[in-house]
């Protein structure tokens, strides 16, 4: 892939991401079209993007709350999140979660568990999985800065470590857990510190440069592909927004949003494009363009899709005796 064809790449993800998001919260859901809860990732594209674009097909994903490329990366399309979220029968659950509880295991990719900490050890457990089968393949492990303060993400990575698994582990450290502050819910300076204390490689990287995101990923890809257990990420990067749709954020102080504004990973890579000569201004304009009618034929298809036959109400539900 040349250097111009990634930027197209890595450009028209986060352009598709950012209005797919933007489409879901400040208008499905304010309409009343969206019942559920809505978490978005405005100003972190960059993460998903620039990660999931080095994953290989037989490699496994759990990604975040906020890590919506990902889906469209392994080939979900916009309509179906747009019915997911509208909880229509064509979403990825089939109409039977109206939010970002979902997954689809024939692309690979495993549905986040609220608690995000939590995913790590099955992310763990899934590149055992790998291993046991004999496949060449790497887990993705998404999650926040506030996740690596529990104890469940301790143990994940502990028995990711000790097996020397192949997983990377990817943090989007957007500086605030719900309402959490970085400095208020750990004492060292970054997540990656957290690393040596595990014999695990462990990388800070510009978490709003996605050329940045993606050179680092293959390292780290490379690393645990090759047998050398876990390799942790840390993205840098901030919320552009509440913890979710219903969150103003008033405990962050304007000033953070004006500065980490100014580097708007969208923004600056279209800067970047220019720069190197990936290409043109009109070139730029066109995909928003083109992005901007993706989405209106996914919204359109979504709201064509019928709610779920309640008679499929208990169907793929199972009964343990």
């Amino acid at each position: 892939m040349s250097a111009a064809e990634l930027a197209h790449n890595c450009l028209y993800y986060m352009l598709l991401m950012r209005k797919v998001e933007d489409r879901i919260e400040r208008k499905l859901y304010r309409q009343g079209k969206i019942v559920g809860g809505v978490y978005v990732g405005r100003g972190q594209e960059a993460i998903p993007v620039g990660t999931a674009l080095v994953a290989e097909p037989g490699d496994v994903l759990f990604p975040s709350h906020r890590d919506m490329a990902v889906f469209l990366i392994r080939g979900v399309t916009p309509g179906r999140i747009l019915a997911q979220y509208m909880g229509r029968a064509g979403g990825v659950t089939g109409g039977r979660d109206a939010n970002m509880h979902m997954g689809d295991l024939n692309l690979n990719i495993v549905s986040i568990i609220s608690a995000l900490a939590a995913t790590v050890p099955v992310a763990a457990g899934a590149a055992l999985a790998l291993r046991y089968q004999g496949s060449n393949g790497v887990v993705f492990s998404y999650f926040g800065e506030g996740s690596t303060s529990r104890g469940d993400w301790h143990e994940g990575v502990n028995f990711a470590t000790v097996q020397k698994l192949p997983v990377v582990f990817i943090c989007n450290n957007n500086q605030y857990a719900y309402s959490t502050p970085l400095e208020l819910q750990m004492a060292c300076a970054n997540v990656a510190d957290r690393g040596p204390a595990y014999n695990m490689p462990a990388e800070i990287v510009d978490g709003n440069d996605v050329l940045a995101v993606y050179e680092a990923t293959r390292r780290a890809v490379a690393h645990a592909r090759a047998g050398n257990g876990p390799y942790l990420l840390e993205c840098k990067t901030f919320r552009m927004t509440g913890h979710s749709a219903h969150d103003a954020a008033h405990y962050v102080p304007k000033d953070l949003f004006e500065d980490w504004g100014k580097l708007d990973p969208i923004t600056r890579f279209e800067a970047r494009i220019l720069i190197e000569g990936w290409g043109t201004q009109a070139e730029i304009d066109e995909l928003h363009a083109a992005v901007h009618r993706e989405v209106d034929e996914g919204v359109a298809w979504a709201e064509q899709s019928p709610y779920p036959d309640p008679a499929t109400l208990l169907d793929g539900v199972y009964e343990s005796c």
